[in-house]
């Protein structure tokens, strides 16, 4: 194979992907569409340019032989659906992230992935942002030490827009947002700190979404929306403070990962501004980030060595592409996973380990903070 021909399974948000796949004239090229909408279709059609098989039926795609890998970008609950028909089918498959929206989901999956003989790569694209490498590269290398507390807090300054007018607000689609949302940060977490959780208690509630406004209200209707601090006129209308919102918009969560590391994670819809603010604590020092300002600082303490007298601030050099850079890394890296082996920075037993945190999380949620084992049933266990 000199080229992957792919076919992409849903014209949202993260469809954006498919610009850096498409390369007629390269290693990999855009073929193929499944989407629900038409106007999805003809605008997703129109941006890169060339003409597509264009259909609203993904099975279409799974029997077609120019289609040799898929893109699963729909919607969270249909992940496990889509992941599994195309392994079966015999392609290859990017899945975004969540991997599914359940634990047995993402178990199903790797079954029908070890079965198939296909690769199956799990979109995090946070790995591939140069502020997490660089930490990555830091802690690895033993600048802090040995690592003993992680500390995240997630200020989703767009939450209302992003999670609370369309699907993402309803549990029966996301289970939580501790999925959704929260799927990156954990593994991340997961991935510098080279260890998995082993157990979570949590704390969360729905404390300014959801309400009493009827399911079917949308902004553009709404009389209330020359006043709503909420209202958005276009792509994502629903109110979000209609009836059937049920997933938590502010989260605590503790954590203990293998060897005995202790991590937090915080996560709140409502906040004025968005950002991911880390901190790494070891024997020797802490590492933290700055997103806004794209710098990473390490701080040491009394060592014994001329390590202590001085601290250290990385800045980021700006990068081209979308999520700093990072979406034509993750983009490329799959291309030579299913070109050349290429081991990808992510694996499918890290997006399983991911959603198992973030399920067995809303369950301690759900019952008064309880103590939760995170399950590790696969037998393909990988960082």
């Amino acid at each position: 194979m000199k080229k992957v021909r792919i076919g992409v399974i849903g014209a949202g948000l993260r469809s954006s992907l498919a610009h850096y796949w498409h390369k007629p004239d390269g290693e990999s090229e855009i073929v193929a569409l499944a989407d629900l909408s038409e106007e999805r279709q003809a605008k997703f059609q129109e941006k890169l340019g060339t003409a597509l098989f264009l259909t609203k039926d993904y099975k279409e795609l799974l029997t077609r032989d120019d289609i040799d890998a898929i893109a699963v970008l729909s919607p969270d609950f249909l992940h496990e659906e889509h992941v599994i028909a195309c392994l079966e089918a015999g392609k290859h498959v990017y899945a975004e992230k969540p991997l599914a929206i359940t634990v047995e989901g993402c178990d199903r999956i790797l079954d029908a992935w070890k079965k198939s003989g296909k690769h199956l790569m799990v979109g995090f694209n946070m790995r591939y942002m140069s502020m997490y490498q660089t930490m990555k590269g830091l802690i690895d290398s033993g600048a802090i030490g040995d690592l003993k507390a992680v500390w995240v807090r997630h200020f989703v300054g767009f939450g209302g827009y992003f999670y609370y007018h369309d699907w993402h607000g309803n549990s029966k689609n996301t289970t939580s947002l501790l999925l959704q949302k929260a799927s990156h940060d954990l593994d991340v977490i997961h991935w510098l700190s080279g260890k998995y959780a082993t157990k979570v208690s949590a704390f969360g509630s729905l404390d300014y979404y959801g309400g009493e406004e009827p399911n079917t209200l949308t902004c553009p209707t709404c009389d209330k929306k020359d006043t709503c601090p909420e209202y958005v006129p276009h792509t994502f209308t629903e109110c979000a403070f209609r009836e059937e919102i049920d997933v938590e918009d502010n989260n605590m969560l503790i954590m203990e990962l293998e060897g005995g590391i202790k991590a937090s994670y915080l996560q709140c819809h409502f906040t004025p501004d968005y950002s991911r603010n880390y901190t790494f604590i070891g024997t020797k020092g802490r590492i933290e980030n700055d997103d806004v300002n794209n710098k990473v600082y390490l701080k040491t303490r009394k060592q014994n060595s001329w390590q202590e007298l001085s601290d250290v601030v990385y800045e980021m050099k700006p990068e081209n592409g979308g999520h700093g850079g990072a979406d034509p890394k993750i983009a490329q890296d799959f291309i030579e996973l299913v070109l050349y082996n290429k081991e990808p920075l992510t694996t499918p037993f890290a997006g399983r380990m991911s959603v198992a945190v973030g399920c067995a999380a809303t369950e301690s949620i759900r019952n008064g903070g309880k103590v939760v084992e995170i399950s590790q049933r696969s037998t393909i266990k990988q960082n």
